[in-house]
């Protein structure tokens, strides 16, 4: 009678563990090599080979060198020597290696089997939920596309990991950051002042984006983003829920090009302004800049598309236009609950894919008269919980350029003085950086210097 699954003992291969961990146990550079490699304590089937390898991993965090002697000592302070095998376990792995030089074969050949291990778990996990009558396909379906960007990703987010392992990591970081005597850590806005005091847009961060209607939040985001991806050709994605992606483009050219959006819809152009909007578009047209137009996008279907494009393209920061338009599967819920499990949702994808994801969001009308503040943040107060940076444009009342003299036909642009005011920041100061926007382009710059 044929085996079934069920009854089939795990993926597993004892020797090529074996010769990891022997590995390992004879030369101290193959444990950089695994670590690199990111191997896991629980890539190992044998438990006592687990153990063996959590010890390993154990000296190192203390800087000193694994052998045989080491490790059945380690794992005598540890408790845990009999689950290992006992001492003569441990000595009997540096006989079963032809070359430590292979550690790198062997760690991934070891990866291997758990990745197979770990899709077994995930297609048994695909079949419970399959079979629960109270989830929606919809839901089954970004369970699974989440279970296979975990275990795909190389980046992944471990949830539990020893503080010395951590402590590497931010040395590291931090060496680089001397090293490149560069402030900026994240990526830049293109604002040099903002980027001064947030240090540029950090990886895992919720940004918030706020305004009342018409005073320029899309405007922000698309000139950021377009800095982001035409000037510093990083990977980058914008989700708009609310303008079409031609209309989308139209304004990118228009802020890029220093063109009137009117004559750009209306296709009254002067000879200047086409050649500009030619080399503009030859900027733009190589630059990794997606743009994803799904009117009433549900939060489910926005978290796959999410996963996808940082799979598929390594997009490195998403901007979401705006938060009020992205619909929840439960509408039966009131609308603050449901704005706040997007909220946490979108602060969750952030850590996740290991990116910012910048959300814009409206105001409540009472901000209209007065300075936003975190109050102001409409349908729900989880969103300045789960933000870790939260900008507010407050915009003064325009006035006329009289510098801008295109042409005698063209009338002045309106320049609107405008606040940027970092109302929170996690791991920052909060302030103002002043601003001004060219209505016409749907441009903002650094406030003029004759006015600071």
């Amino acid at each position: 009678m044929a085996q079934t699954i069920k009854d089939k003992t795990p993926p597993h291969d004892d020797e090529l563990e074996q010769a990891a961990l022997g590995s390992l146990l004879s030369d101290n550079e193959a444990v950089t090599a695994s670590i690199q490699m990111h191997l896991r304590s629980d890539d190992f089937y044998s438990r006592a080979n687990t153990r063996i390898y959590e010890a390993i991993m154990s000296l190192d965090s203390k800087g000193l060198r694994p052998d045989i002697q080491t490790v059945v000592q380690e794992l005598k302070s540890m408790g845990k020597l009999d689950e290992a095998g006992g001492a003569s376990y441990v000595s009997s792995l540096t006989t079963v290696i032809p070359s430590s030089a292979n550690i790198d074969y062997y760690a991934q050949m070891v990866k291997n089997y758990s990745l197979k291990r770990s899709l077994l778990k995930v297609a048994s996990q695909i079949g419970v939920s399959a079979y629960d009558e109270s989830k929606d396909s919809r839901e089954v379906l970004e369970e699974v596309q989440k279970y296979i960007f975990e275990l795909t990703d190389e980046r992944h987010v471990f949830s539990a990991r020893k503080i010395g392992e951590v402590l590497k990591e931010t040395i590291n970081l931090l060496d680089e950051v001397m090293k490149s005597k560069n402030p900026i850590t994240g990526i830049s806005s293109g604002f040099e002042k903002l980027d001064q005091m947030t240090s540029g847009f950090q990886k895992d961060e919720f940004i918030i984006i706020g305004a009342r209607p018409s005073v320029g939040k899309t405007a922000l985001a698309l000139n950021i983003a377009s800095h982001i991806a035409f000037h510093q050709e990083i990977s980058t994605a914008f989700f708009s829920l609310e303008m079409s992606d031609i209309a989308l483009v139209q304004r990118l050219i228009s802020s890029e090009a220093m063109v009137k959006a009117q004559n750009l819809r209306t296709g009254f152009l002067n000879g200047s302004e086409f050649n500009k909007i030619t080399n503009c578009m030859g900027i733009m047209y190589e630059a990794p800049f997606t743009i994803v137009d799904i009117p009433n996008m549900k939060l489910l279907d926005l978290r796959a598309q999410a996963r996808k494009m940082k799979s598929q393209q390594d997009v490195k920061i998403i901007f979401i236009d705006y938060l009020g338009l992205v619909g929840h599967e439960n509408s039966s819920l009131p609308r603050y609950e449901q704005i706040s499990e997007i909220s946490r949702s979108l602060k969750g994808l952030a850590r996740e894919l290991h990116i910012p994801v910048v959300v814009l969001c409206q105001l409540t009308r009472d901000a209209q008269w007065e300075a936003p503040t975190l109050a102001h943040l409409r349908d729900s107060g989880s969103i300045e919980q789960d933000a870790d940076l939260v900008l507010f444009l407050n915009r003064e009342q325009p006035k006329k350029n009289k510098k801008d003299t295109e042409d005698e036909n063209t009338t002045p642009a309106d320049i609107i003085p405008t606040d940027l005011i970092i109302a929170k920041q996690r791991n920052g100061p909060t302030g103002v950086v002043k601003l001004e926007m060219a209505a016409k382009y749907a441009k903002f710059t650094p406030l003029s210097k004759h006015e600071n």
